[in-house]
């Protein structure tokens, strides 16, 4: 566990830590998890960055703040997050669920996000009718089955096979398990349904915020062509896949990713490479 500066409660409700010395970051985590998530890359990243992590509306430590966990009040929330942390201008990387709001924020609020950096995301996460379905059963299956059942049900490690994608190990797979039983089942709820509901494509093209889009190239969690969706329609946008990875790429190549979040920090952005 990386060590902390500051912790504790916005007057909000929401939990947030902050971590690292450097530039500020703000760390925007997925659906079902919470801020926990990022603590194996706050390691690599502590001496390049104030990283502020909070845990969204409905997750982890942020479990008792009621809903709606659509995505524009998953936004909204950080308002005072920000301002009580002290981060008034700073980048933002969002993954998964967490580049949603990611979206929302640099959309809504446009003078709080210098940079963003959008990892195994979407603009539409409901863009096909598998997507819709899957997602409806998804929140159905959240009536009847906890986060942590449905943790231990759907996270497994997996061998990794010469030239194939990099699975979690059993740690890491067990550790994930344990963020996931942190949520509540009815907020959960409420988070897949903001989920499904959220949709940036209308507005994608107005977004002015210098970007970077990761993906990983064996990802079927969030496929090919979101990545394409978010690097074709925000002005400027560049585009990295990393080779072997899937949706959990931010635990099974966290070194990688570091290095790539330290090169567009760095005044990078130009250079990146779009695949």
């Amino acid at each position: 566990m990386p060590a902390t500066s500051t912790q504790g409660y916005a007057s909000n409700g929401i939990f947030f830590r902050v971590a690292g010395e450097g530039e500020p970051l703000l760390l925007l985590h997925g659906l079902m998890v919470n801020g926990e998530m990022f603590d194996p890359l706050v390691d690599l990243l502590r001496d390049d960055f104030r990283m502020l992590i909070p845990d969204l509306r409905g997750h982890g430590k942020s479990g008792t703040v009621a809903g709606p966990c659509d995505v524009a009040a998953l936004a909204t929330d950080l308002d005072a997050v920000l301002a009580e942390a002290g981060f008034e201008r700073c980048s933002v990387l969002g993954y998964s669920h967490g580049g949603a709001v990611a979206q929302q924020l640099a959309h809504t609020r446009p003078a709080r996000v210098a940079r963003m950096m959008l990892g195994c995301t979407y603009a539409q996460n409901a863009g096909t009718r598998r997507e819709r379905l899957e997602g409806a059963i998804f929140e159905t299956l959240l009536r009847f089955i906890d986060p942590g059942t449905l943790g231990r049900l759907a996270i497994r490690p997996s061998k990794t096979k010469p030239g194939g994608p990099v699975g979690l190990t059993r740690e890491q797979a067990l550790w994930v398990r344990g963020l996931m039983a942190s949520n509540g089942r009815g907020a959960m709820r409420s988070a897949v349904r903001g989920m499904l509901a959220f949709d940036s494509g209308p507005w994608l093209a107005e977004l002015k915020v210098p970007t970077l889009v990761i993906a990983g190239s064996d990802d079927t969690a969030v496929p090919r062509y979101h990545y394409d969706m978010l690097v074709k329609g925000i002005a400027g946008a560049c585009g990295r896949i990393i080779d072997r990875a899937e949706h959990t790429l931010i635990w099974t190549h966290t070194g990688e990713l570091a290095q790539i979040i330290r090169t567009q920090w760095a005044g990078d952005a130009g250079r990146a490479t779009t695949a």
